[in-house]
């Protein structure tokens, strides 16, 4: 039986540009992150998109305008503890393999780390399902590795009032 992970994950840019086509939240001082600029280059076998951000042999999709949007009827998850989880597809290179790790450390004030949620069973070659979990808005440097490779990459947190 075959996995939809990529399947759907190959969707994933087209929904994330839609669903936050036009996202303007409040200004705030994140408004100075220097955010990460995609470059477009797709992962082997994924349709081509400009949002997917490689480096160093990993590749994954940043949110339009560096800017990812929390709203309670919008994508991601806002929990109980304030914290922000937000799924992003993660891809391994040819000749990369073993468990994906990622991490983050806000850039415009103090809060814990950010911090992946990947689940098991995607093998360690390719693409791999994740979440990244923020402990509160602003502006996040996010870094994953997997096998000697690594990629680091700035986007904006946002939680867009109700």
């Amino acid at each position: 039986m075959q996995k939809q992970g990529p399947l759907i994950a190959m969707l994933v840019p087209f929904l994330m540009a839609i669903l936050c086509a036009g996202c303007q939240g409040p200004k705030s001082a994140a408004d100075s992150c220097p955010v990460t600029d995609p470059n477009g280059e797709a992962p082997a076998g994924e349709a081509e998109s400009p949002l997917y951000f490689a480096q160093q042999g990993l590749t994954t999709v940043l949110w339009p305008d560096g800017r990812i949007p929390f709203d309670p009827s919008g994508p991601g998850e806002i929990r109980d503890d304030g914290s922000l989880a937000m799924k992003f597809p993660f891809w391994r290179g040819e000749g990369i393999r073993g468990q994906l790790m990622i991490g983050g450390r806000r850039l415009d004030g103090d809060s814990p780390p950010a911090f992946g949620e990947i689940p098991e069973g995607y093998g360690d070659t390719g693409f791999q399902a994740s979440a990244i979990v923020f402990p509160a808005p602003g502006c996040w440097e996010i870094t994953a590795r997997a096998d000697g490779a690594g990629m680091s990459f700035v986007q904006v947190v946002a939680l867009l009032p109700e």
